[in-house]
């Protein structure tokens, strides 16, 4: 097991694992920089389709550190902080640090690919308007490596429950993941809710189960 120290006797901030806690300085940093000056920031850092003239490599990352309001990075930084944490203190920060960007540049890479499938059919329809939107409209948010996380921890503790606060509901922590990916896949397919990567989010769920697995095979878990 890797292994680190931090100061027990410095508040709550300074226990935060290293890597939470300067992934979410650096989120909240990013959304300051974006109230100043929202189009740069969108038109260079946000995710766009490769046939974009705004598409830039680095966006499979910096879209990672992105969020279109308040409500967005609190829920994605309440449940990183949450979750990641735990996964931190057990893998230690290099190994999560991999986990994290592997399952958000997984889900950047899975979103792609559905907007590929969507892209092909507004063409062969002659549907250009779509297909123009598709490649201007921009994608940011940690979502994606935020499902990886909960799925990571579902991984690691599956028995684990969990209680929602709204609705109060307590359910052990494979269940729980179970069935956000299902209402992921459902919303996905279906358009409900047409704003959210759905696709992106099972991306980064898909992409952390598979390291999982490739880490237990190898006898890396820890």
């Amino acid at each position: 097991m890797n292994s680190y120290s931090y100061n027990r006797g410095g508040g709550f901030f300074s226990s935060i694992p290293p890597a939470i806690k300067n992934i979410i300085l650096i989120n909240i940093l990013v959304m300051i920089m974006i109230s100043l000056n929202r189009e740069y920031m969108i038109l260079n850092f946000a995710l766009f389709y490769p046939t974009s003239p705004n598409f830039h490599i680095w966006q499979l990352i910096t879209h990672m550190f992105m969020h279109a309001d308040f409500w967005h990075i609190f829920f994605n930084m309440y449940t990183l902080f949450i979750f990641g944490t735990v996964l931190e203190r057990i893998w230690g920060t290099k190994k999560f640090l991999v986990f994290y960007f592997v399952t958000g540049i997984g889900a950047a890479l899975m979103h792609m690919g559905v907007q590929f499938i969507q892209a092909q059919v507004f063409i062969s329809e002659g549907m250009w308007d779509a297909y123009a939107m598709l490649k201007m409209t921009p994608t940011v948010g940690a979502s994606g490596a935020i499902y990886g996380v909960l799925i990571g921890y579902a991984m690691l503790f599956p028995d684990s429950v969990l209680t929602l606060v709204f609705p109060p509901i307590s359910l052990k922590a494979k269940w729980f993941v179970l069935i956000f990916a299902a209402i992921e896949l459902v919303t996905g397919v279906f358009g409900v809710y047409g704003n959210v990567a759905h696709f992106a989010h099972l991306g980064g769920m898909l992409f952390g189960w598979l390291l999982i697995l490739y880490w237990k095979k190898r006898k890396r878990m820890y």
